[in-house]
């Protein structure tokens, strides 16, 4: 009997043993599986409002095409994104390999910060131009600690800083003010974030998509994103044709050195203002870009706008007094003359550096000053009425 009892034990132990290493075989094997196939998973990057960047999956990489969204016509960059240690088969000879999830990077405008900062991912910066305006916590800390380093700022890079960070890539704005054939001789790869020419506030913030790709995490990417555009589009929707009585006129920009700087009617800022249910006061001219103007052009248009938005860096606090003392034709304007200044002080707020993922609220900002009965309790974060 006590044979038996213990030949029955061994058996099951036996069984036991060999069931956990095929259990622990399967589960090694599907690990592999998933890995090898990473880029043929459920989860993908798929852009929606975002025409700046597109992305093809393949058998172990990613095609990463990326485009002036405001040009059609301009130069392409293409890259293959696979995952780090791996050499999968079929690449484009025309596609530069980045190897990913990337470790660390180097951001040259504040719009890329703000993808990371959205992301949380701070960790993987080491490297940015300006600290003008930089109000984040974590950053200051990175740059205190030389976790992080000034690189010095567009055209005069210091690439000995860049070349003692090391960064898997650098991020940059081939259609700025540029110095980046400098940065090609430190061989570290450069690839274009282009959020800043995206014509849609909804196209801007989906860059955050694109450092997702990149830090190799599209799911919190696309549910950070799908959390922006769903209450953006929520609070679209109040303005919709034919639900507000009236669309107030918003003017835009400001005098600097003998020219008005503003932007054209199919730019972001003018989409922003139609989403709030107001018109720009340049709503019918196509460009997308910037525009210059000159101060009589501007009168013409919009002299008797109901809103005049204005974004500085004015030291101290700004004031309707202070706005006339900088040039006196503006107090001829419908918009100063009924304290209709709506307006962002940069030295105050971190415009530019959180703005360009957060939409919905800048949206929540124009509706709730353009049509206060809608958003009643709205606390302003960017734009508010200059008192």
């Amino acid at each position: 009997m006590k044979k038996c009892l213990v030949g029955c034990c061994l058996l099951l132990s036996l069984l036991v043993v060999s069931s956990c290493t095929t259990n622990n075989n399967r589960q090694t094997e599907k690990e592999e599986v998933a890995e090898q196939n990473a880029y043929s998973a459920t989860v993908r990057i798929v852009p929606e409002y975002a025409r700046g960047f597109s992305v093809s999956y393949n058998d172990g990489y990613v095609l990463l095409d990326i485009q002036d969204p405001q040009n059609e016509e301009s130069t392409t960059f293409h890259y293959a994104l696979v995952k780090r240690g791996t050499k999968p088969a079929g690449i484009p000879e025309s596609y530069t390999v980045i190897e990913t999830p990337i470790r660390s990077v180097i951001c040259m405008t504040s719009l890329q910060l703000s993808n990371f900062i959205k992301m949380d991912a701070l960790d993987k910066v080491v490297g940015i131009t300006s600290t003008r305006h930089l109000f984040n916590k974590k950053m200051n800390e990175r740059l205190e600690s030389g976790k992080t380093a000034k690189i010095g700022i567009e055209g005069n890079f210091d690439n000995e800083v860049i070349m003692s960070m090391n960064p898997d890539l650098i991020l940059v704005s081939p259609f700025k003010r540029g110095g980046y054939e400098t940065l090609k001789d430190v061989g570290i790869p450069l690839i274009p974030h282009l959020g800043y020419k995206e014509m849609t506030p909804l196209g801007q913030a989906e860059w955050v998509k694109f450092v997702g790709l990149l830090l190799g995490e599209e799911q919190k990417a696309n549910e950070t994103f799908s959390t922006i555009a769903t209450r953006y589009n929520e609070l679209k929707a109040l303005t919709a044709e034919g639900k507000v009585k009236r669309r107030p006129v918003v003017l835009s920009g400001e005098m600097r050195g003998g020219n008005w700087y503003a932007v054209g009617g199919e730019s972001f800022l003018a989409q922003l203002f139609k989403d709030a249910g107001a018109d720009y006061f340049l709503k019918d001219d196509k460009r997308s870009g910037g525009v210059i103007l000159d101060f009589e052009t501007v009168y013409n248009q919009g002299d008797e706008a109901d809103y005049w938005r204005i974004v500085n860096s004015y030291p101290g606090t700004f004031s309707y007094k202070a706005l006339q003392d900088q040039d006196p034709r503006y107090a001829d304007f419908r918009a100063f003359k009924e304290k209709g200044i709506i307006y962002c002080n940069m030295k105050d707020t971190p415009f530019y550096e959180s703005m360009p993922t957060e939409p919905e609220v800048v949206l929540a900002d124009l509706l709730h000053i353009f049509h206060p009965d809608l958003l009643p309790g709205h606390t302003p974060v960017y734009y508010a009425l200059l008192k």
